[in-house]
């Protein structure tokens, strides 16, 4: 096993966002290809069951109609596919995209309770059966989303922190941060030159205190 695991590290998975960045584009292409099938008669018909049974949907059928409610899914969800799409470049609009897929996914996991026939009447729960095989997957894209979410929000926050000690006057910065480094960047020659000033003047002290016994 640890072969293995130095095997794996070795192949790059360790370094870089690769995770983040295929999690992103999975969930682009999904978005991308479930919003395309809402625009056909054909995917209208498929949706009923669902729609009619979601408890956070079902309103979209008084209010759009058939036909309507699956248009108003096509465009949200390229919508959303959109964003997330944009989020490569610029991290709001992806935290944008990760909260409406991150909605999307918990109305859609909301309808497995209410989902009639979803349990095979002889194995009983957890065998499942009718459409509650097709809504399972929500549970891992939800997850997704989720993931999403968080490492868009930690970077812009990050960024923004940066960003605002960066355009703070270096006199009105918090006395911690003139001694040392900035939190989480890299040690510069300025840094290390501040680090190391206390000791400096330490012995430049020791010297004078000591000059007059030499002296002697």
């Amino acid at each position: 096993m640890n072969r293995l695991v130095n095997v794996l590290s070795r192949t790059g998975l360790l370094t870089g966002d690769i995770d983040y960045h295929l999690i992103r584009a999975a969930m682009v292409l999904i978005f991308l290809s479930f919003g395309y099938q809402k625009w056909f008669a054909y995917e209208a018909q498929v949706l009923i069951p669902y729609i009619s049974h979601g408890p956070l949907i079902f309103w979209l059928y008084p209010v759009f109609g058939i036909r309507g409610a699956s248009w108003f899914l096509g465009v949200s969800e390229w919508l959303i596919g959109a964003l997330l799409f944009l989020g490569f470049w610029d991290k709001r609009l992806g935290i944008l995209g990760a909260l409406g897929s991150t909605a999307t996914f918990i109305m859609t996991v909301t309808i497995i309770p209410f989902m009639p026939n979803g349990w095979d009447p002889v194995a009983g729960f957890p065998a499942m059966a009718g459409n509650v095989p097709f809504l399972i997957k929500d549970v891992v894209l939800l997850a997704a989303s989720i993931y999403l979410l968080k490492q868009d929000v930690t970077r812009v926050a990050l960024s923004a922190r940066h960003g605002t000690a960066a355009l703070q006057p270096r006199q009105h910065r918090p006395r911690e941060a003139l001694r040392g480094c900035e939190p989480e960047q890299p040690m510069g020659v300025e840094c290390v030159a501040r680090q190391r000033l206390p000791q400096v003047m330490n012995v430049m002290r020791a010297a004078e205190f000591l000059e007059p016994t030499l002296g002697t």
